[in-house]
């Protein structure tokens, strides 16, 4: 009965196609965000591209609720279901601080945003598309190179992290030395410590990635 149970359920779902779809709402969100960030000085565009941040994310949403009805409806899935669970819900957790950056920003009605934003967006971008990069080379791990590939752009995260990390202790440093407003302080200190986290959560997509990787390969 088992194993005519298994034979009436799929054995494998398109979960590496959604991957990639995820990912490249992650990207197109991130993007969003630092378009966002460059012309902030614009309201319209910069309410312009908030939208976009939502839209993007809202998408991402659907994606991430296909993987996990998916996981349900299939017997036999390409990797581990943990993984897929986990891999889904961080990539998730990316464009949600991609989208809580962005609110924050109107919430705390920040009229200005210090070169520090700026860089951090930036590498959010970098990270971000690296994610992207990283999530369209696990269906081929069976591949020597694409293995090799995948470990290189997980360590290329982990270093665009380390990166967040100096801009974000060099801004907070500034902050504390510089500003007398102390609203302006708490306002721009909850956003600097946003925007770090955003490529906190690419590092765990990485690490999750590197993981799938070397149990795959």
């Amino acid at each position: 009965m088992a194993m005519l149970f298994g034979k009436l359920l799929p054995r494998e779902g398109n979960f590496f196609e959604l991957f990639n779809e995820h990912g490249g709402f992650i990207a197109e969100g991130a993007r969003a965000f630092l378009k966002m960030i460059e012309n902030y000085n614009d309201p319209a565009l910069r309410q312009q591209y908030a939208d976009a941040v939502d839209k993007a994310e809202h998408a991402a949403d659907r994606v991430t609720a296909e993987v996990n009805r998916l996981l349900h409806r299939t017997f036999i899935t390409p990797i581990d279901r943990e993984q897929i669970h986990s891999l889904i819900n961080a990539m998730d957790d990316i464009l949600d601080l991609l989208q809580d950056s962005s609110e924050t920003l109107s919430l705390y009605d920040v009229r200005a945003v210090p070169e520090q934003v700026l860089q951090l967006a930036t590498l959010s971008v970098r990270c971000c598309e690296r994610v992207q990069h990283a999530v369209t080379l696990l269906p081929n791990l069976s591949k020597p190179a694409t293995t090799e590939a995948a470990i290189k752009t997980c360590e290329e995260i982990d270093r665009l992290e380390s990166d967040a990390d100096r801009v974000m202790r060099s801004a907070m440093s500034r902050l504390f030395r510089e500003e007398a407003d102390v609203r302006e302080l708490i306002k721009l200190k909850a956003i600097y410590e946003q925007l770090e986290s955003i490529s906190d959560r690419c590092e765990d997509v990485a690490n999750l990635i590197e993981g799938i990787v070397l149990e795959n390969s």
